[in-house]
């Protein structure tokens, strides 16, 4: 799947160029990004396209030092139980 940066969300767009799944960001500070929420379409869901879209985030992240708040249920989940994503965690 084709997934696209398009102002502060990774997307995937179907054949029409409509999206059909994205996970949305925004800056908290300078080196601090919140997810904000994910979204898959239901005849994508159980595909992996949701982790497709956290990994090719958590790729950006990294990339440009950020580190990451997850908001986004999806998200939490997956930052409380894979260790994947611990250097990508804030601080607390």
């Amino acid at each position: 799947m084709n997934i696209l940066h398009e102002e502060n969300r990774f997307t995937i767009r179907n054949s029409h160029n409509e999206v059909i799944a994205y996970l949305s960001y925004s800056f908290e500070t300078d080196t601090v990004l919140i997810a904000n929420s994910t979204f898959v379409d239901p005849s994508l869901r159980g595909k992996g396209v949701a982790r497709q879209l956290l990994d090719r985030f958590a790729h950006y992240a990294r990339a440009h030092h950020y580190k990451i708040r997850p908001l986004c249920s999806y998200v939490v989940d997956k930052f409380n139980n894979e260790h994947t994503y611990d250097d990508l965690k804030v601080e607390v």
